[in-house]
């Protein structure tokens, strides 16, 4: 493991008397945590590019702790369920776990890896956005620059929450990727945000509209372009007749999300 510090921490985890903690290694290894008397660990889903299906990244998933890699996706069920700040508590808990099962496989290499922040997030901290994640990112001595924060689809009238956020977010040292609901609000992002990537649905691409202008404009910007819920072969099949540019994909059609980083070895499959 190429993260020393981590490994200490790992280490102390695993050890059996140890005082009771939220964070503790399953008999697999990986992190699991307590959040409303549910166990939740991490999948990670691969961010592949089109063409060569290379993979650049991975997107941490929350899911309950299960044998295998058949946990449920417990987001929706526990945030309905809690305050403003429980859900607090819950996110900075995933996106550490995440962190933690992510930077402890060797099988990572120099991918990047990207974390949600959840919308009600985004008004519900304080002003020094994205500050407690950088403490535990330094306290473990893991490379902040290989994180990707996934911020939320937001309303027009959010735009200057989105740009405070985000702001604070990079004064953090954070990389940002922004989730745009359409192709028009994804072409106003590239303009005026300038964010590391943006995430646009898959099914725009059956939808007549014109990429073009938004394709150029995220080349220009050195934005990265990636399409999400990918679940069909149309999908990509749409996506494969704009090869001229550099595009991403994810979604179930390409990878399930799973415990384990994918291998060197699967990736011509």
């Amino acid at each position: 493991m190429p993260f020393p510090t981590l490994n200490t921490y790992l280490a102390q985890l695993s050890r059996t008397d140890r005082p009771a903690s939220k964070v503790w290694l399953d008999s697999a290894g990986r992190a699991q945590g307590k959040y409303f008397n549910c166990t939740i660990t991490s999948a990670f889903q691969p961010i592949r590019a089109l063409g060569s299906g290379r993979i650049v990244a991975y997107e941490g998933l929350a899911r309950s702790a299960s044998a295998g890699d058949a946990g449920l996706s417990l987001w929706k069920l526990l945030d309905h369920a809690a305050s403003d700040d429980e859900s607090i508590e819950l996110d900075r808990l995933c996106r550490m776990l995440h962190a933690i099962n992510f930077f402890r496989q060797d099988t990572a290499g120099q991918n990047d890896l990207y974390l949600s922040v959840h919308d009600r997030l985004l008004s519900a901290v304080s002003s020094n956005h994205g500050h407690a994640f950088k403490r535990i990112l330094d306290a473990l001595d893991l490379p902040l620059g290989r994180i990707v924060l996934q911020l939320p689809a937001t309303t027009p009238q959010q735009g200057w929450l989105l740009n405070y956020v985000a702001d604070n977010y990079r004064r953090n040292g954070f990389r940002l990727a922004l989730n745009a609901a359409s192709v028009a609000q994804a072409l106003g992002m590239v303009a005026e945000q300038r964010p590391h990537a943006v995430k646009l649905d898959a099914r725009c691409l059956a939808g007549g509209v014109s990429l073009e202008p938004l394709l150029d404009a995220a080349r220009a910007a050195g934005v990265r372009l990636i399409f999400k819920r990918v679940e069909t072969a149309l999908a990509i099949a749409a996506a494969a007749d704009m090869d001229a540019w550099p595009l991403y994909a994810q979604g179930y059609f390409l990878d399930q999300p799973q415990a384990a980083l994918v291998a060197d070895a699967a990736l011509a499959a």
